[in-house]
């Protein structure tokens, strides 16, 4: 017979806390959590309960998810390829278009590799986590992204965090380290929650410096910035000196899916190393054709660029204007720092009711414990959109 012999601790007394706090967020009014649109009328407008929504939190930068050619592409997909792969890369889910997605970001960022993984979160854990192990060294930025962070968890390298956009302390890191083993850095374009851009350029240098290779997440960058829209590292003129972008098709590409290139060729070996792209099912073919549209639509319309930066300038200036304290110059992600997480619970509710949605942001999800109404900005957006967004703050009381 069975006995027990000590209470067991149910699992989920860990999240009581959290429930706790998101209980008390909507008691202040509709939830900031998963807010169920009834329909999406356009890259920045929805439906909700009958009343119209201007969208300022999607990370469509571009605003391609209504492009014509993109949908056409994906109706076509669906049409003559089905549904979905069911299938990992490794297996049947190999598609033409996988193969010529990937041949077309390696002509697009001029590199000697692509990889194309099934979501960009993805693209990180399963990059990273395959080319340090062992004795090798990863140095990751103070704010990466959460991706980066599992990533390193996958894997037995030793990760060192260093101070956020700070080259010198990454230098005084490095050169701490051991001689054994391999050196990998790691940090964004564009970091995604205060849309602060990283000194790539200096970053550059001195992991090389260091005989360090260096990993540049661009999911936030790409199609936002450099001349070709291909990212941080482009605008800083470092393209061809980066070892590995990374990035994803979820903003600017209007789709699913995510990307890693190399100006190395010995990167294909990841392909039969790591678990992330051999262990789970390949993107579906409509929203790999979605993203090739995408990357053609954004080489031939650099004009969705200037639109951007207007518009992402207009509404930066409008909201210093007011007196807000941003977190960054200004960038297509602009987050407005709040006193704590009350503040800025009720203000999101504010703003919602105005017919504003943004994105709530708040401790463990932001660096330094900070509380945010974060606003990311969209080609498609109108002037007066953006106006009812600066009229919609200046009445936040």
């Amino acid at each position: 017979m069975l006995t027990k012999t000590k209470e067991n601790k149910p699992l989920f007394d860990k999240f009581a806390a959290i429930t706790e706090r998101h209980e008390v967020a909507k008691m202040l009014g509709q939830s900031p959590i998963g807010v169920p649109f009834d329909k999406i009328l356009s890259p920045t407008r929805a439906l909700f309960q009958g009343r119209e929504i201007t969208l300022v939190g999607t990370n469509n930068y571009l605003g391609l998810t209504f492009n014509e050619n993109v949908c056409r592409s994906m109706i076509q997909s669906i049409e003559t390829m089905g549904s979905a792969t069911t299938g990992s890369r490794q297996a049947n889910g190999t598609y033409g278009d996988h193969a010529k997605l990937e041949q077309e970001l390696q002509t697009f960022f001029e590199m000697q590799s692509a990889i194309v993984f099934t979501t960009g979160y993805q693209t990180n854990l399963g990059a990273i986590s395959a080319l340090a192990s062992g004795d090798d060294h990863i140095l990751i930025d103070a704010d990466s992204h959460a991706c980066i962070y599992d990533a390193c968890r996958l894997t037995d390298a030793a990760t060192h965090r260093f101070r956020h956009n700070d080259p010198e302390n990454l230098n005084r890191r490095l050169q701490r380290l051991p001689d054994t083993g391999a050196r990998l850095v790691v940090v964004e374009g564009m970091y995604s929650m205060f849309g602060d851009v990283a000194p790539l350029a200096e970053l550059v240098e001195v992991a090389h410096a260091n005989d360090a290779m260096i990993f540049v997440d661009e999911a936030h960058s790409v199609g936002c910035f450099g001349e070709k829209g291909r990212g941080v590292a482009e605008a800083q003129g470092v393209l061809h000196d980066v070892d590995f972008i990374s990035g994803t098709f979820s903003k600017s590409l209007a789709s699913i899916g995510g990307f890693c290139v190399s100006r190395h060729p010995e990167f294909e070996s990841v392909r039969l190393t790591s678990r992330a792209y051999m262990f789970t099912a390949s993107g579906a073919p409509a929203n790999i054709a979605a993203a090739r549209a995408a990357l053609r639509e954004l080489q031939h319309m650099p004009e969705l660029r200037d639109a951007l930066w207007a518009m992402s300038n207009k509404l930066h200036g409008g909201l210093a204007d007011m007196g807000f304290d941003l977190c960054a110059p200004a960038s297509p992600v602009i987050a407005v720092r709040r006193p704590d997480e009350a503040t800025a619970v009720r203000e999101w509710n504010q703003l919602f009711e105005q017919g504003v949605y943004v994105n709530l942001a708040v401790p463990p999800a932001t660096p330094g414990g900070t509380s945010l109404l974060r606003l990311s900005v969209s080609a498609a957006h109108s002037e007066d959109e953006i106006d009812q967004v600066l009229e919609a703050f200046s009445k936040l009381n």
